[in-house]
């Protein structure tokens, strides 16, 4: 058995809805058998000698072990966490683990001292006023506010005032995007509509938070750190909120409740992590959103995705339905329910609400769709559409914010440039789906000779890699670019990856000569640069950033 980590739940998890302290343990699953029942006994143990009040338990089994969680005040996390900690190696020495247990009295004292310092009552009779008065809290180590963006009041959590108003507190819509691919497109065109009905718009993702054209800060905000720091931006009137991955599996969703959420896709991306280790594991932890729209919310699905298919039979509430094909069988069931669809017809896309058809627009007229060629932004176009309905954008709102978001507002995400008489395709696609969707693009777009740069993180095997080179050159390449990506080694020595493409290259009929090795993206970038001619297309995959290769096409003039 092998600890991997113990940390504070903050908010709805796999787990529980709830704050609590979180275990995780990389196990078989015969260990994980003996070791739940022993954990809690412990952790039992601990909670009787503190006196602390009855908790919750809930454990997961998952394909490479097992998380482990009980429930704990918020201002008791942290102890909770010790807790956890000291629980986990009592259990595993009694399984028979070399492993030193710290004696109980002293750890007991222990927790008993990071309780005291710890707890907040201030903060504790907040939460049960705010929940009296049927108002939204949030909270961290720092701050807590009441309401939710305009409606929001925020202070540092240890200088709580004595509210007596509790009508100056409000909430605003709320909406979580989640799924392997198109989260981020999503995301900013469904921005782009919402402030074309004259809304404020607060937006978290991988790249930044902002409101409207204001980036408060740049960076990873896609967790529930993204979520608070937009819902406490006064100027706020709806709230987009990227939710990725990490951060559900780490801490939990940032909000409780919301107006909508939406499921992009389930592909392979970060597979093999504990947590995630197949597809399976994989879309539960999307799933968490839903709890966010379980009661009097909305649930936005791709009908094109067979693992969404199937799971949206565990949720009760209302589910609109987008997708690329109108013979989609449940694309079909849905219209003939009388249900609420957004549909590509042709090249129209189309709202279906009860029978009732209403053309939005033309795939042509989306300029990210790059003429229809982007079938993938097709699909996020579809999913920001119903997203915003949901919201209570009008449709008339939701056709003036597609056709207007051009691709210098959705910076590293198939942008394509003129550079004097070539072209530069240019992409974030960083999994097997998003590099397929781009290979069928740049076959699309006529070109004399097409060179791609790429490269691959360590973490991957080599029968995905190997797969997606083949696919790579598939498309019709004549040069390729690999860049060494030594900050995604993961495990890997310098040139491993790089050994892996050449070889699948050569297999694939490539020549030697036709296959080059850089240490940065840029260098390689610059290669293609010097070898593309009139006619030609260099397809740039920018795993580690968009921005070095927009700012050297600035310097050239690209437009």
């Amino acid at each position: 058995m092998e600890f991997l980590d113990a940390r504070r739940l903050t908010g709805p998890s796999l787990i529980f809805d709830g704050p609590g302290s979180i275990l995780d343990v990389r196990c078989s699953a015969d260990e994980a058998q003996r070791l739940v029942p022993a954990w809690e006994k412990n952790v039992r143990r601990m909670l009787a000698e503190l006196g602390w009040q009855e908790a919750k338990f809930a454990s997961r089994k998952l394909v490479s072990g097992v998380s482990m969680a009980f429930s704990a005040p918020i201002d008791a996390l942290y102890a909770a966490t010790e807790i956890n900690e000291w629980a986990w190696a009592a259990s595993a020495s009694e399984l028979g683990e070399d492993i030193d247990v710290a004696p109980f009295e002293e750890t007991a004292a222990a927790v008993r001292a990071s309780a005291d310092e710890e707890a907040n009552s201030d903060l504790m009779r907040l939460i049960s006023a705010a929940k009296e008065n049927g108002k939204s809290l949030l909270w961290d180590d720092d701050e807590v506010s009441v309401g939710l963006g305009s409606g929001s009041r925020t202070w540092p959590v240890r200088e709580i005032p004595d509210i007596q108003d509790w009508n100056q507190f409000h909430d605003v819509p709320v909406s979580l995007v989640t799924g392997t691919n198109g989260k981020t497109t999503t995301v900013r065109l469904a921005t782009n509509i919402v402030r074309a009905s004259e809304q404020n718009v607060g937006l978290s993702s991988t790249d930044w938070i902002a409101v409207n054209d204001h980036v408060i800060d740049r960076g990873d905000w896609s967790g529930p750190g993204g979520a608070r720091a937009v819902l406490r931006e006064r100027e706020v009137d709806v709230a987009i909120l990227e939710s990725a991955r990490g951060g559900l599996l780490r801490r939990g969703l940032g909000v409780d409740r919301a107006e909508v959420a939406l499921i992009t896709n389930i592909a392979e991306d970060h597979l093999g992590d504990f947590g995630s280790q197949n597809l399976e594991e994989l879309l539960a932890v999307k799933w968490i959103v839903t709890r966010a729209v379980s009661d009097t919310g909305s649930l936005v699905l791709n009908a094109d995705d067979s693992l969404l298919r199937k799971k949206s039979s565990d949720f009760n509430g209302e589910i609109i339905w987008f997708s690329l094909d109108p013979e989609n069988t449940t694309i079909k069931a849905c219209i003939d329910h009388g249900g609420l669809v957004f549909v590509l017809d042709g090249d129209e896309l189309t709202k279906i609400d009860n029978g009732n058809r209403e053309l939005i627009c033309r795939s042509h007229e989306i300029p990210i769709t790059l003429g229809g060629a982007a079938r993938h932004n097709i699909a996020n176009a579809l999913a920001a559409a119903a997203l915003t309905w949901c919201l209570g954008v009008p449709l008339t709102h939701i056709r003036g914010g597609l056709m207007s978001m051009v691709q210098d507002e959705n910076p590293g995400r198939s942008n394509v440039y003129d550079l004097d008489d070539y072209k530069v395709l240019l992409d974030f696609a960083h999994n097997p789906a998003a590099m397929h969707a781009l290979f069928d693009m740049a076959q699309s777009i006529p070109a004399r000779r097409r060179v791609l740069c790429f490269g691959q993180a360590g973490d991957r095997p080599d029968d995905l890699i190997r797969e997606m080179t083949r696919d790579a050159w598939a498309i019709g390449l004549d040069r390729v670019m690999i860049s060494e990506l030594a900050v995604y080694h993961r495990g890997r020595e310098h040139g491993d990856v790089f050994a892996v493409i050449q070889d699948e290259l050569l297999n694939c009929g490539a020549k030697s000569e036709e296959i080059e090795h850089f240490d940065e993206e840029i260098d390689a970038f610059e290669a293609a640069l010097a070898w593309a001619e009139a006619g030609d297309l260099i397809i740039m995959l920018a795993l580690s950033g968009a921005a070095p290769i927009q700012e050297r096409l600035r310097e050239l003039g690209a437009i």
